[in-house]
């Protein structure tokens, strides 16, 4: 049986990524794929817990970005690799990318400590193709809920800039992985912005 694809969606919130999550599943399925849908930090019964932490404490960054890995880890060995090595197709909203931008670009940690990191969790675990989807971080705060963002949700200006400027950093220095997404496009040109990048791979 030949191993599944592995699609991950980025993007800082606000972005709009996680609207277009269920779309992707549904386009591949209308493809005929088996699809296996989930999210970072979480995934699984302790990723999730983490995931509580995660956004609603304060800590060290040292400290978080740890945990994150720590999510990544049990969500590999639980859901993502097995579902790639039975064929199914894992479409899962942020994966490692996101902690190079956020815990990286946002917070401070050095990108080479995230890189030992990376190697010692992921393995050769790599996305197959990586969906960003990027709008001005004035409309993306916009669009977050005024009175019940989390911990990340509720970072300031500054510090969504060097998010956003991390992952179109990484887009540029991976094009065949990270396809950039105009987020701010009508909702229906998003999706037709997607499904045409996903059928590459169909």
């Amino acid at each position: 049986m030949s191993r599944g694809k592995f699609i991950t969606v980025e993007g800082i919130d606000g972005a709009g990524k996680s609207t277009h999550v269920g779309g992707i599943a549904d386009f591949l399925r209308r493809r005929g794929k088996d699809v296996v849908v989930t999210r970072e930090p979480g995934g699984t019964p302790l990723g999730e817990k983490l995931r509580e932490v995660l956004l609603a404490q304060a800590m060290d960054i040292d400290t978080e970005t740890l945990l994150m890995f720590a999510a990544r880890r049990e969500h590999i060995a639980q859901v993502i690799a097995p579902a790639l090595a039975t064929g199914r197709w894992v479409v899962s909203d942020r994966f490692t990318d996101a902690t190079y931008a956020y815990q990286g670009a946002g917070g401070g940690m050095g990108k080479d400590r995230i890189a030992i990191l990376e190697r010692w969790v992921n393995g050769e675990l790599r996305p197959d193709l990586t969906l960003v989807f990027d709008v001005p971080v004035e409309i993306a705060l916009d669009r977050l809920p005024g009175d019940r963002r989390d911990r990340f949700e509720s970072k300031n200006k500054a510090y969504f800039e060097r998010v956003r400027a991390a992952y179109l950093e990484r887009a540029a220095a991976e094009p065949a992985r990270i396809r950039v997404v105009d987020g701010h496009q009508p909702p229906q040109n998003v999706k037709k912005s997607v499904e045409d990048i996903i059928s590459i791979l169909c």
